[in-house]
């Protein structure tokens, strides 16, 4: 199997310990992007032109790419400098993308699962902006029956009045993306809230009554200590969201961090090696579990029986999700597809009533079963039968050799009905996944 190195993960090991390097880490689809391209731009729309099948959730996804500051450590489609023009050309540009797509045989009449709306910022938007941009889209698709509707914000952005507002739109899943409690911390890091605003908007949160609350968090910002850390998990635990998310800190290659590092000749990002960011949150996984909550997937702690995640839990099993605004992934009929990933571009092909698509690939169906199969890994357990029935895989069998050499190494056990991930395996779950990747996908950069 090809070493770390090979897969080019973001890992370098110095004196027995991995050092954070440039590269992504966190695998959120299959195939990878770098393999996406312009020539199979042609097929999603034909794919839209076809009958769906019934049985297949839909979803949809918004981008906002609006932020009032660009995190260091920021990887996504984000813009600071836009004015209020430019954001209503923004949003009109999103409900002429989503118009032009309801009107496809693929979506005509369907009905939406589940809503998704990320950044950027998506609280960045003012209250009429919301409206406008809200009602505009149940215009086109129907929202009636819809499970889930799930929203990004930075705090600093959440005064009272906005809050309820997205209450009373609709909003099920309020997700805060507080990333550490530190002012010291989050200034090191160019984040634009602080503490204060943090506890204020969480505050109005709860008055607010949303059924979820999830809060992020990020084990390995530029500054972080293990005495730091351990304050943000029990600044969190006074909190008691339903839903707690953890991710480790990666350096890709469009972030600030690594220009600095590039700027300054060096191979090692300035932020925690790999055995400690795992340490620290194994250890805030055992505090949360001690006060409650359980481990759902490789990055996040529940508590409550109503506490779920459809838009990653449907999107793992293959859900259809149509993805609208500027760099969106979209997954319809077994083929993946990015829109334009520069702002103007984009604007200029919806408003011109165009679908603004910029790269595609149709998967295979072994592609399907892997990324289904890798996908759901990241939720710490996997049932063979699942695989069996839906693919006519036996997952066993097929991956027999690496499930071998994982066990070995003590990073999962697996029956005949189940693979489980252990806590070693769960905390570097992405780091595991090249192993089963088709041969010609192993050794590729990732994005």
């Amino acid at each position: 199997m090809a070493s770390d190195t090979e897969r080019n993960l973001p890992i370098l090991e110095v004196d027995g310990k991995q050092k954070t390097t440039v590269g992504n880490y966190f695998i959120s689809n299959y195939p990878p992007y770098s393999f996406w391209n312009s020539d199979q731009r042609h097929l999603v729309e034909t794919q839209l032109d076809t009958e769906p099948s019934p049985e297949t959730p839909l979803g949809l996804y918004v981008h906002i790419p609006f932020c009032r500051k660009r995190c260091d450590f920021c990887y996504f489609k984000v813009y600071t400098d836009k004015n209020a023009e430019q954001i209503r050309r923004y949003l009109d540009a999103v409900l002429e993308e989503m118009r032009q797509l309801a009107a496809r045989p693929y979506l005509r009449g369907r009905k939406l699962d589940f809503v998704y709306f990320g950044g950027g910022t998506p609280s960045y938007l003012s209250v009429d902006q919301l409206q406008y941009l809200f009602e505009g889209l149940q215009e086109s698709l129907s929202w009636e029956g819809t499970r889930e509707i799930s929203f990004e914000c930075e705090p600093g952005t959440l005064q009272e009045k906005k809050i309820f507002a997205l209450r009373e739109m609709g909003v099920t899943r309020l997700s805060l993306g507080i990333e550490n409690f530190n002012p010291e911390i989050l200034e090191l890091n160019n984040r634009a809230h602080r503490a204060k605003e943090i506890f204020r908007a969480y505050e109005a949160a709860q008055r607010a009554g949303f059924p979820q609350i999830n809060i992020d968090l990020i084990a390995g910002m530029v500054g972080e200590t293990d005495d730091n850390w351990r304050d943000c998990i029990e600044q969190t635990l006074k909190l008691a969201p339903e839903s707690v998310t953890i991710y480790q800190m990666e350096i890709p290659y469009n972030t600030t961090i690594y220009q600095q590092m590039k700027d300054g000749k060096s191979l090692v990002a300035p932020v925690a090696d790999w055995d400690t960011k795992r340490l620290w949150v194994s250890e805030g996984f055992d505090r949360l579990i001690d006060a409650g909550y359980v481990l759902s997937s490789a990055y996040t702690a529940t508590k409550g029986e109503n506490t779920s995640f459809l838009y990653r839990d449907a999107l793992w099993r293959g859900a259809d999700m149509i993805g609208i605004g500027v760099s969106s992934i979209a997954h319809v009929g077994g083929i993946h597809y990015q829109n334009e990933h520069k702002f103007d571009p984009y604007v200029e092909r919806a408003a011109k009533s165009e679908l603004p698509i910029w790269r595609a690939y149709a998967t295979t169906p072994d592609e399907r079963f892997i990324r289904e199969f890798i996908l759901q890994l990241k939720l710490g357990r996997v049932e063979c039968d699942y695989f069996r029935q839906k693919f006519d895989v036996d997952i066993l069998d097929r991956f027999s050799q690496q499930l071998t050499k994982l066990e070995s190494e003590g990073f999962l056990t697996h029956d005949p009905q189940h693979i489980t991930l252990t806590r070693d395996g769960l905390l570097q779950a992405d780091g595991l996944l090249p192993n089963f990747f088709l041969e010609a996908h192993q050794d590729a950069r990732y994005a």
